[in-house]
C-alpha cells in the first residue's frame, strides 16, 4: 500500500471533488433525466434501462445470455495516482456484479490534464486500472483519452448473465432483511485527506475497502430468496435504498446501530471531515427520511456519505439470510450485515 504521503503529486488537489462525491446530485439529475425521456423505440430485448434508476443497462441476446452494461468514471478520491485508478476501476466493475453478472471485458476512459501530470503519474493511474481488471480476469479491450482540466479515470464495463439470474433494485418484497456488504464512511474519510487529516491505517482501511471488487454478486444472484440487489455509491446509503424503495413501492426501516462504519468515521465527521455531495444528497431526498428523535445531527452526514466503490445492499427473504452472509464471507467481506428491512409503505426510510 503505496503512503499519500510519498504520492508525487497531490490529485485531489487538481479536482473540485472526488469519486463518487462527484457525481451530479440525484435532484438535478432526476430533473435532468426527466427532459430526456425514454423515446419511443425501446426494443422488448433491452430488460433494463434507465426507467428505475438501476446500476447498468441489460440486454438479451437470447433465452440464457443477456449483456449488461455501464460506465463509471470520476476525479480523484486519493493522491496515489496508482491507488486512483484501482478504485475508479473496482467502482465500475461493481455495477456489473450488482445486477449479478459477471464482467467479460472492459474499455477505460481517461482524461487528465497534460500540462500539469507527467507521464508517469498518468501511466500509474491506468496502471491502477489495469490491475484491477487483471483480479476481475476481464481484459481492458481498448478506450478513449483527452486533455482535460482535472483527472478523470473510469471504466466501460460489460458483462453477461442469465436473464433468470438478473437482479435489479426494483424488485424487493415486503418482509425482506436488507443486507450491506461494506462499511460506511469512504466520503467522510476522502474529506479528510483532502484536508490531510487521515492518519495512515484509516488510508489504508480506505483502500483496502474501496478496491475490494464485489465478487459476491452473480453468487447472491443465484440464491433462492435474494429479490433485489445494487450497490451503494454517490447518492449515500439512504440515496441507494430509497431507489429500491420507489423502484419497489415500499418503506424501509434500518437501525444506526446495525450499520458496519469504518473506525473513527463519526469521529472525523465530527471534526467537519464531511464532503459537499451528503448535503447535496440530503437535500435532494431528505424530505422522504424519518430520523428517530434522538438521532445525533452527524449521523446525518454519515448516511448520506458518498460511497466511493461501496458495498452491496441486497434485500432477501428472512430464511436466506445465513446463505447470504455466508456468501459474503465466502468472497472475504467480513463486515457483511443486516441493517434493517423492507415493509408496505410509502416509498421513504425510517432511521431507528
Amino acid at each position: 500500500m503505496t503512503d499519500p504521503d510519498d504520492a508525487p503529486a497531490r490529485l485531489t488537489l487538481l479536482a473540485h471533488g472526488g469519486g463518487c462525491g462527484c457525481k451530479i446530485a440525484p435532484g438535478l439529475l432526476a430533473e435532468i433525466l426527466a427532459k430526456s425521456g425514454l423515446g419511443t423505440a425501446v426494443p422488448p430485448a433491452l430488460l433494463v434501462g434507465i426507467e428505475t434508476s438501476d446500476d447498468a443497462a441489460v440486454y438479451r441476446l437470447n433465452d440464457s445470455q443477456a449483456v449488461v452494461a455501464t460506465t463509471d468514471f470520476f476525479t480523484p478520491i486519493v493522491d496515489d495516482p496508482y491507488d486512483f485508478g484501482r478504485i475508479a476501476a473496482c467502482n465500475a466493475i461493481s455495477d456489473i456484479y450488482a445486477m449479478g453478472a459477471n464482467p467479460i471485458f472492459a474499455l477505460a476512459v481517461l482524461g487528465v490534464p497534460i500540462k500539469s501530470l507527467p507521464s508517469e503519474v498518468i501511466g500509474r493511474i491506468v496502471e491502477g486500472g489495469e490491475s484491477i481488471c487483471r483480479a476481475a480476469a476481464i481484459p481492458i479491450a481498448g478506450g478513449h483519452s483527452i486533455d482535460t482540466l482535472e483527472p478523470i479515470y473510469g471504466l466501460v464495463a460489460i458483462g453477461l448473465v442469465d436473464p433468470k439470474n438478473l437482479k435489479r433494485n426494483c424488485t424487493a418484497q415486503d418482509g425482506d432483511v436488507v443486507i450491506l456488504g461494506k462499511r460506511l464512511g469512504i466520503g467522510i474519510f476522502s474529506a479528510a485527506l483532502k484536508n490531510q487529516a487521515l492518519d495512515a491505517k484509516s488510508y489504508a482501511q480506505m483502500v483496502a475497502s474501496a478496491t475490494q471488487l464485489n465478487t459476491p454478486g452473480p453468487a447472491l444472484a443465484a440464491l433462492a430468496g435474494v429479490n433485489a440487489m445494487t450497490d451503494v455509491t454517490g447518492f449515500g446509503l439512504l440515496g441507494h435504498l430509497l431507489e429500491v424503495c420507489r423502484g419497489s413501492q415500499l418503506a424501509a426501516t434500518i437501525t444506526r446501530e446495525s450499520l458496519p462504519l469504518f473506525e473513527n468515521t463519526l469521529a472525523l465527521a465530527k471534526d467537519g471531515a464531511i464532503t459537499g455531495a451528503s448535503a447535496r444528497n440530503w437535500a435532494a431526498y431528505g424530505e422522504d427520511v424519518t430520523l428517530a428523535a434522538d438521532t445525533p445531527e452527524i449521523w446525518r452526514s454519515v448516511l448520506t456519505d458518498p460511497q466511493t466503490s461501496g458495498g452491496l445492499l441486497v434485500t432477501c427473504r428472512a430464511e436466506s439470510v445465513t446463505a447470504v452472509l455466508d456468501a459474503f464471507r465466502t468472497h472475504g467481506f467480513a463486515f457483511a450485515c443486516a441493517i434493517g428491512s423492507m415493509h408496505a409503505g410509502r416509498a421513504r426510510i425510517s432511521v431507528l
